[in-house]
């Protein structure tokens, strides 16, 4: 397969890289982490041969830089840039998304405040810890995230987050190498340099970040909640549950863990394929049913 069309946006306060590849509808893949579009370059290349697949550097991240390296990062600007890519790549007609960690909380404000922009989002673990009974220790948490971010330095800091995100029980035990596709292994350096942006300015954020739950639910028949198949009962893993739970709608299990778009590339773009599918024909049920849901506002609150 030939490589990317390579191109950048301006977008208030940025300039965003971004690639596009394949043939079809329009697929938007939001990365999560630190990875940006290197890290869904492997379901990308499988992808393209259904969808005409885009996928980007979010601000800050890598080659999309920002005009005041300093400036804040919040979730309705990352969804702003999103919903910027759709006008520029898909003008006029709805997407279809899909967004991992920190890029699914980006992709669900898409949906609440673009819900004309979205055909079907399936949204991979996104930590909308907010949504949670015991929010209330996910944010004494980022406290202490942030805390030994100030105080300690990175590695600490990621230490503490770390975590935090293991399930309850879970010990400090180190878990089982996983085998790096040679690709994922090669990032490694650039996930490094992207480390410091992340956890002291997209962490505070994009877990402190509140949903519109009953917004989501009017808009659950073009949502699909997912998790990896070996997060269950890892913090990523519950927001995502407990909306499925709260919609009356499937939770979708992808093959992996939080990152196994990275870890099992084939085996994740697969399952996505097949999810696409089957959410899109059950959308055009629903479309016929009862028409879309009109757009809510078009602010872009936090």
């Amino acid at each position: 397969m030939n490589g990317p069309t390579v191109g950048t946006l301006r977008v208030p306060g940025a300039t965003l890289h971004h690639e596009v590849r394949g043939h079809g509808p329009l697929l938007l893949l939001i990365p999560g982490g630190t990875g940006g579009a290197a890290a869904m370059a492997g379901i990308a290349d499988d992808l393209a041969t259904e969808y005409t697949v885009a996928t980007y550097d979010p601000r800050g991240m890598s080659r999309s830089t920002l005009d005041d390296p300093e400036a804040e990062q919040t979730v309705a600007e990352h969804a702003d840039d999103a919903f910027r890519l759709l006008e520029l790549l898909s003008p006029g007609e709805p997407a279809r998304v899909f967004g991992a960690s920190s890029g699914a909380v980006a992709a669900l404000h898409l949906l609440v405040t673009r819900p004309e922009r979205v055909a079907l989002l399936v949204a991979h673990e996104p930590p909308v810890v907010e949504v949670l009974p015991d929010a209330a220790e996910h944010r004494a948490l980022l406290a202490r995230v942030r805390a030994a971010f100030r105080e300690q330095g990175l590695m600490p800091a990621m230490a503490v987050f770390a975590a935090g995100l293991r399930k309850d029980g879970d010990t400090a035990a180190p878990r089982a190498e996983v085998a790096l596709p040679p690709q994922a292994a090669a990032r490694a350096e650039q996930t490094m340099a992207g480390l410091p942006f992340f956890v002291g300015r997209i962490v505070p954020a994009f877990m402190s970040y509140a949903p519109d739950v009953d917004r989501l639910a009017a808009l659950s028949d073009r949502l699909l909640l997912a998790c990896g198949e070996d997060s269950r009962g890892e913090l990523p893993y519950r927001p995502a549950a407990l909306l499925a739970e709260r919609f009356g709608t499937e939770l979708l299990h992808f093959p992996g863990g939080h990152t196994g778009l990275t870890t099992r590339p084939a085996e994740f773009a697969d399952r996505l394929r097949e999810a696409l599918r089957a959410g899109s024909r059950a959308g055009s049920r629903a479309g016929g049913r009862a028409g879309l849901v009109p757009a809510g506002p078009a602010g872009d609150g936090d």
